[in-house]
């Protein structure tokens, strides 16, 4: 049986110190959380209720197979905190804020007014 070719998945180095923190001042809400090979980034988001939040969830597992980076999730009845860290280079790359800004993207699409549906 032959195997399927693995896409191609893009190089990622560490953060700086420096780095880390130019990027985490352009995010509203993320935080430093964890130390060392364990450094990530985190955010809790507050729903109405449950179905709401298991939306998000979705949402997020969705775009985090398109990014081929997927963060820890922490699922509560009206939270979800979303945590970003790469483990090839146990810590901070490019990627986990690209992410984070996606998933405040995701919800900045959904509040947006939009076209009167009905």
């Amino acid at each position: 049986m032959t195997a399927l070719p693995t896409p191609m998945r893009p190089v990622r180095s560490a953060l700086t110190g420096a780095q880390i923190v130019a990027k985490l001042s352009q995010l509203q809400g993320w935080r430093l959380s964890g130390d060392g090979a364990d450094l990530a980034i985190e955010k809790t988001y507050a729903f109405k209720g449950y179905l709401h939040t298991i939306a998000f969830v979705n949402a997020v597992a969705f775009l985090a197979e398109q990014c081929d980076h997927h963060p820890d999730l922490q699922v509560a009845y009206k939270t979800c905190s979303v945590r970003w860290h790469t483990h090839d280079v146990k810590g901070l790359s490019h990627t986990d804020f690209e992410c984070a800004a996606k998933v405040d993207a995701l919800l900045d699409k959904a509040s947006a007014p939009g076209p009167a549906i009905g």
